[in-house]
């Protein structure tokens, strides 16, 4: 489905922005600087960046779903939303820590040409985001949001989301994450069952994520849990604080 302007478009980032927005205003009451992963559409982008004009939006997602994104933001003209930067969190920039401030060498010749070419696309995206000077620093960042993001990546990624906010964020920073999620390795609802069963149909490593699991690895990234919170549609808004390094 599109907008009349035809820019990417997603109905559920429609239903959901306001609700979300009312926690955002909350929880980021004092950030300044928020790094978006998986900005998708950059509806929830556009939105909060206008809506929270105290905060610098710095949207992000992997190279094939730039265009789009950058044409919403483009659109948007808002000084406190900057262009979107590639961000894969599998790519080892991210896993170090240093994303987006020195790209990592490209893929592995020895990995066959498939990832050669991934590596490829991910480095020309960064230098096209970030012009010629790609040491630029994106951050620091004070807080990370990323919305429907978990439950379309593999177990394995989520994993490297979590270890790769990790490295990046500073002590204090919140990690924000919308979404729903299973308890107790429950499903909270029957449309959530069939949601689940739709993801796994379009992509065997996709699904709903098990609360329990999430908070397991945000810990061992040196996070700590905060808050629960529920929003509409059977979703959640997951919230948790960088611990101080021991």
């Amino acid at each position: 489905m599109s907008q009349p302007n035809d820019l990417p478009f997603s109905q559920s980032c429609e239903n959901n922005k306001q609700p979300i927005l009312t926690q955002l205003e909350k929880l980021l009451a004092h950030a300044k600087h928020v790094l978006e992963v998986a900005g998708g559409t950059g509806q929830h982008a556009a939105y909060f960046a206008e809506a929270l004009p105290q905060l610098r939006w710095q949207t992000s997602d992997i190279p094939s779903a730039l265009a789009g994104l950058n044409s919403r933001i483009t659109q948007s003209n808002l000084e406190n939303l900057p262009a979107a930067l590639a961000l894969d969190v599998d790519h080892q920039s991210w896993l170090l820590g240093t994303w987006p401030t020195t790209p990592a060498p490209l893929a592995d010749p020895t990995l066959g040409d498939n990832a050669l070419r991934a590596g490829e696309q991910f480095e020309k995206a960064l230098y096209d985001t970030l012009g010629k000077n790609a040491a630029i620093k994106a951050g620091p960042f004070d807080a990370l949001f990323s919305a429907n993001s978990l439950h379309i990546m593999s177990e394995g990624s989520v994993t490297n989301f979590f270890l790769g906010a990790g490295k990046l964020l500073a002590e204090d920073a919140l990690l924000i994450v919308y979404g729903p999620f299973n308890y107790g390795g429950k499903f909270t609802s029957p449309s959530n069952e069939e949601f689940d069963a739709w993801l796994k149909e379009r992509n065997s490593v996709s699904g709903i994520r098990n609360f329990e699991a999430v908070c397991s690895i945000a810990d061992i990234a040196n996070f700590e849990f905060e808050q629960d919170i529920d929003m509409p549609a059977n979703n959640r808004l997951l919230v948790w604080r960088k611990r101080a390094a021991e």
